[in-house]
């Protein structure tokens, strides 16, 4: 091959990179700026807010937005800031998130290494169940609820996530075991391992890549939920989205966007900080659960 042709390559190559970052870089700003104008309109004044450019940086920055946001803005009659509701979502989507990642992961073990007559049939119907809208649930759930004596309590909301969830954490950890080797259950078989002790031993060492996938997926969900959460707490059990829901929708007083910013910023900070965690790990583990289907 003649310098002149590769030299015409390499131009070609320089020109496709360079068109591939400018795209890349232009879709960057396009989704970056809403949460621009939420970060800079929450460190400006109220008065700023009103008068200024929403895409300006703050003349003078401040946090008064933000301590408010935590601690003292008003939802409804109650001024006690979105503090309490904040850790009524984390209350809900700690064990929520546990207990269906380990009931969907015994589920994906006794699918795949335990099998029993019936167990595509029964793995049908939880496949069935990821693809129900929240709104058919509803009514036959809140009459659930009621008979157990939790309704309107955050532990009713667990409940609530975890049933709902448990398709799609099936869903995950059976494909991830469906991928293990028959061979390393036969032998701990022979050697007298039993079944909790071969999922103990054996199977949730392994399983860190599809733990993390359906960590985040839940996390993600229950967090951002909010139909159930409107549907079966109110008041001081309600949880973070239902809050923030009431923040920005209150029909009395002034309209202080700066204090919606900061606290919608303070809602999405868990997901983000999860996803920063663990977020690498979350395409790996989809697919090392994907080679058997």
């Amino acid at each position: 091959m003649s310098d002149n042709s590769q030299q015409h390559g390499l131009n070609t190559a320089l020109l496709w990179r360079a068109l591939i970052y400018s795209v890349l870089i232009i879709m960057a700003v396009i989704y970056l700026a809403p949460l621009f104008v939420m970060v800079v309109t929450s460190l400006k004044s109220l008065d700023e807010v009103r008068t200024g450019n929403m895409m300006a940086l703050p003349l003078e920055i401040t946090f008064e937005p933000w301590l408010k946001a935590w601690q003292s803005a008003c939802l409804g009659l109650d001024c006690g800031g979105i503090n309490g509701y904040f850790w009524n979502s984390l209350k809900m989507v700690a064990p929520a998130v546990l207990i269906s990642t380990l009931l969907g992961a015994l589920n994906g073990y006794v699918l795949t290494k335990w099998r029993f007559k019936g167990h595509q049939i029964i793995f049908g119907l939880m496949l069935f169940a990821c693809f129900i809208p929240f709104q058919i649930v509803l009514l036959p759930m809140s009459q659930v609820l009621g008979w157990l004596g939790l309704a309107n309590s955050t532990s009713g909301l667990v409940l609530v996530h975890v049933i709902y969830g448990l398709g799609f954490t099936t869903l995950f950890f059976r494909n991830f075991y469906e991928a293990f080797p028959n061979e390393l259950i036969r032998a701990a078989v022979m050697d007298g391992a039993g079944f909790f002790k071969i999922f103990r031993y054996i199977l949730l060492p392994n399983s860190a890549p599809i733990i993390v996938v359906t960590i985040i997926w839940q996390f993600t969900n229950i967090w951002n939920d909010f139909i159930f959460g409107a549907s079966f707490a109110s008041g001081e059990a309600a949880p973070m989205t239902v809050a923030l829901n009431n923040l920005v929708n209150s029909s009395t007083g002034v309209k202080e966007y700066n204090v919606h910013m900061a606290a919608a910023i303070i809602a999405a900070l868990p997901t983000l900080l999860v996803y920063v965690v663990g977020g690498r790990y979350f395409v790996r583990g989809l697919m090392a659960g994907s080679v058997k289907g």
